[in-house]
C-alpha cells in the first residue's frame, strides 16, 4: 500500500519561512544592536588631560617637546631636542590659551615663546624621561589650570592666586624631597 504524501507536508509554507526570518532578524538585532566596534577614540587635549594624553601618545618616546602655534589651533610634538617637530594630528582644545609661570620674585608672568613657521608659539611644554614636565599655569576662558612638574595631576583652580599657592607649596615639597631627582 502506497502512502500518498500531501504536498504541503514536503516543504515549508511561505508563512513559516517568513516567521523564521522574522525570529532570526529579531534575535540578531536584539543581540548585536548594543555592540559597537571598538574604535579607539582619543579625547581632545585640554588643560586637564594635556600631560597624560601626550605621555600616552604614540609619538611620545619618553622625552619630548609639545608646542602649539596659530592661537593653539595647530600643535606639534618632537621626540628630543634634535628631532624635527611632527604634527600632532589628534584633536586639541587649547585655543586662545594663555600660559603663565612664576618669575624670580614669585609673580606670575605670561610667557611669550617666539615664533615657529612664522606663527606665534602659544604653548611650549617639555616632557622628560623621569615623568616630569615643565610646570605651568594655563588660563582658558577665565579658568585657571595648575600643571605640576611631577607626578600629580593637573588641577583646575579659581584664580591665579590659588595657582600661586599650589605652585609655591609644590616647589617647597619637591625641593625638600631629594628622591625626585
Amino acid at each position: 500500500m502506497q502512502k500518498k504524501l500531501d504536498k504541503s507536508s514536503k516543504a515549508f509554507s511561505l508563512i513559516e519561512l517568513l516567521i523564521v526570518i522574522i525570529i532570526i532578524s529579531l534575535v540578531y538585532f536584539l543581540g548585536f544592536s548594543g555592540i559597537e566596534k571598538q574604535v579607539k577614540k582619543t579625547k581632545a587635549i585640554t588643560p586637564l588631560n594635556l600631560k597624560s594624553t601626550i605621555i600616552n601618545s604614540e609619538l611620545f618616546q619618553g622625552k619630548g617637546t609639545f608646542m602649539c602655534i596659530n592661537k593653539c589651533k595647530s600643535c606639534y610634538l618632537r621626540r628630543d631636542i634634535y628631532s624635527p617637530f611632527e604634527e600632532y594630528k589628534e584633536s586639541v582644545d587649547l585655543e586662545e590659551i594663555k600660559v603663565h609661570t612664576l618669575d624670580s620674585f614669585d609673580n606670575f608672568v605670561e610667557l611669550e615663546y617666539g615664533r615657529y613657521q612664522d606663527e606665534k608659539v602659544c604653548l611650549l611644554i617639555e616632557f622628560y624621561k623621569n615623568g616630569s614636565s615643565t610646570q605651568l599655569v594655563l588660563e582658558k576662558d577665565d579658568k585657571f589650570y595648575f600643571l605640576p612638574s611631577f607626578f600629580k595631576e593637573p588641577k583646575e583652580v579659581k584664580s591665579l592666586d590659588e595657582a600661586k599657592e599650589l605652585w609655591l607649596k609644590y616647589n617647597s615639597t619637591v625641593a625638600s624631597q631629594g628622591e625626585f631627582y
